[in-house]
């Protein structure tokens, strides 16, 4: 397993202190959406915060990876209920790593329905 591959899994089992094992400690973490999080006890938080509002994580599927030991990028689908609503999204993680644990992590989200372009635009 990898840095980045344990995190996914850590959201998975629904475990802040699995999410906070697997990131340096000045580690910064963006979100797709503008949330920056930075540093392990702040990332902690997040985590505990988001679990505590009812989050869930159903299933982070990898659909790409590759990895090497100071960076890791993958593609995914990630399916979670969140404000009761479940829901389901592609998207892509680069992280940076030093000594085995993630130190920066960006995420990015397909905002859209994905279609093959037949010559115009939906």
């Amino acid at each position: 397993m990898s840095a980045l591959t344990e995190y996914m899994n850590a959201w998975v089992a629904g475990s802040p202190t699995r999410i906070a094992e697997r990131v340096a400690a000045g580690c910064v973490i963006t979100e797709c959406y503008g949330p920056v999080y930075r540093g392990r006890p702040r990332i902690q938080e997040w985590a505990r915060t988001w679990f505590d509002a009812g989050g869930i994580v159903h299933s982070w599927t990898l659909t790409d990876h590759f990895s090497t030991p100071e960076r890791e990028a993958a593609q995914w689908i990630f399916e979670c209920t969140w404000k009761g609503e479940r829901g389901t999204f592609e998207g892509a993680t680069i992280s940076r790593h030093v000594g085995g644990l993630i130190s920066e992590l960006r995420e990015y989200e397909t905002s859209a329905p994905l279609y093959d372009w037949d010559g115009t635009w939906h």
